[in-house]
């Protein structure tokens, strides 16, 4: 009968592995931050309009705090918000769906007014004064 035999660690290969355990990875799990020019860059951008549960949510806050005036913490209200919305029909949607639809068309016209100006030049001279 053949017995293995057992491959012993030298005190150098204990002390890589006991490194490569303590030190965290080197991979960064952030996103690199946009340098200070290109914020600047895009200050002139619209912003995305809210979803429908968002205009949702600004109705519904007002009449739960009207309602529950001891409940202060958003996470309660938020969580009641979003079980009322999923017990919602369609048919009691249909107002914010169309709020949201209308704010969309305008961030959609915006938006192009917007990539017509950055195209032509417009906003490169201004971000001069903030260097």
């Amino acid at each position: 009968m053949k017995t293995r035999a057992k491959k012993v660690k030298t005190t150098a290969d204990a002390e890589t592995a006991m490194k490569s355990k303590r030190e965290p990875s080197k991979k960064s799990k952030s996103k690199p931050k946009p340098s200070s020019s290109a914020k600047h860059q895009h200050r002139h951008k619209p912003k995305k309009p809210p979803t429908a549960f968002f205009f949702f949510l600004e109705d519904f806050r007002k009449t739960y705090q009207q309602e529950n005036p001891t409940v202060k913490a958003m996470r309660d209200i938020g969580k009641a918000c979003g079980e009322k919305w999923k017990t919602m029909s369609f048919e009691e949607k249909v107002s914010y769906y169309d709020k949201a639809t209308e704010k969309r068309a305008e961030f959609e016209k915006d938006i192009a007014a917007y990539i017509k100006r950055e195209e032509s030049g417009e906003f490169s001279d201004e971000s001069d004064d903030f260097e």
